[in-house]
């Protein structure tokens, strides 16, 4: 029995430390000789603090004598506990001090004519642990791109939908005003028509380039609000703040001089930009605003485009 016993901790892949209960290491299996580079033959008889001692008092210690004084089992947290025992997966590894990731469970056991003993076992669990983190790493990149606009890079609606009320509760607590520009690409199905839709999507990443460039703050954001449609958020900005913002907008499209031979307005491509600004109250929703928006954006169309309009309504509610 005793050598089907030594033949069983030589097999099993995990690591088995047996301490007596004056914490005397009676039993250190084969893989825990393998990934900590220490011989069975130096460590038997040693005390745990002896062979670890920059693990004296740490958790996996206290562990340790919670089981053999109190007869209390522990499976330490791996989110707290990443590597705790100086163990290794390769030379390599062991060279510059890359701790394999350890699954620790301490257990308390009776043994009869010998009194108390604890057994620590000990999981690699490195690979689950990368596997993790991949797949927390490809659910960001996952929600990264739920947010981004396929064709312009820019934020897309559903982005835009979360900073709007994001910026809409913090104006709402600090009683300031946020601003919303609508704008819209003067004749793009025209444009769309007679130049292609490679054409035309080249045009919309330009613009949504151009839009970007005037934006300095870290809070602002533009985003593509669907087709040929963009709109801007600018917290704590007020009317005069968010016309100007309009205003370079505008003349940094036409600067892009993008030929439009179509454009009942210019030679080039233009645009209409539509603004509103309010202080949200306690019942105001970001529809309110929205809607002054494109109101606004409406008025830009009819006073001839290429231009920008206010909603000048101050009753928004």
């Amino acid at each position: 029995m005793l050598s089907l016993l030594e033949g069983v901790l030589k097999a099993v892949r995990t690591g088995i430390i047996v301490l007596d209960a004056g914490e005397r290491i009676v039993v250190w299996n084969d893989w825990m000789a393998q990934h900590s580079r220490l011989k069975e033959t130096l460590i038997l008889g040693k005390t745990f603090g002896e062979v670890l001692p920059d693990m004296i008092d740490g958790r996996t210690h206290v562990a340790i004598r919670s089981a053999l004084q109190n007869n209390f089992a522990s499976l330490l947290s791996q989110t707290l506990n990443k590597a705790p025992f100086p163990l290794f997966a390769n030379a390599a590894d062991a060279a510059c001090g890359m701790r394999m990731q350890q699954a620790v469970h301490v257990m308390p056991l009776e043994v009869p004519t010998l009194g108390r003993h604890c057994m620590v076992q000990i999981t690699d669990v490195s690979m689950a642990v990368a596997r993790e983190r991949k797949l927390r790493e490809m659910a960001v990149e996952l929600e990264s791109q739920t947010l981004v606009d396929g064709l312009t890079g820019i934020a897309n609606r559903r982005r835009f939908d979360l900073h709007l009320e994001d910026e809409f509760r913090r104006a709402k607590r600090n009683a300031a005003p946020v601003s919303l520009i609508m704008i819209d690409v003067d004749y793009f199905k025209d444009f769309n028509d007679n130049y292609g839709h490679q054409r035309g999507d080249d045009c919309l990443v330009q613009i949504a380039g151009a839009l970007s460039r005037v934006l300095n703050r870290a809070r602002d954001l533009v985003a593509r609000y669907g087709g040929e449609e963009f709109t801007v958020v600018l917290p704590d900005t007020d009317e005069d703040g968010a016309m100007q913002v309009a205003e370079a907008m505008r003349a940094e499209v036409e600067a892009l001089a993008v030929e439009h031979a179509y454009s009942g307005v210019a030679r080039h491509v233009t645009i209409s930009l539509g603004v509103s600004t309010l202080v949200p109250e306690l019942s105001t929703t970001t529809g309110s605003l929205i809607h002054a928006a494109d109101r606004a954006l409406y008025q830009a169309k009819r006073a001839g485009r290429n231009c920008v309009a206010v909603y000048l309504d101050s009753k928004l509610s």
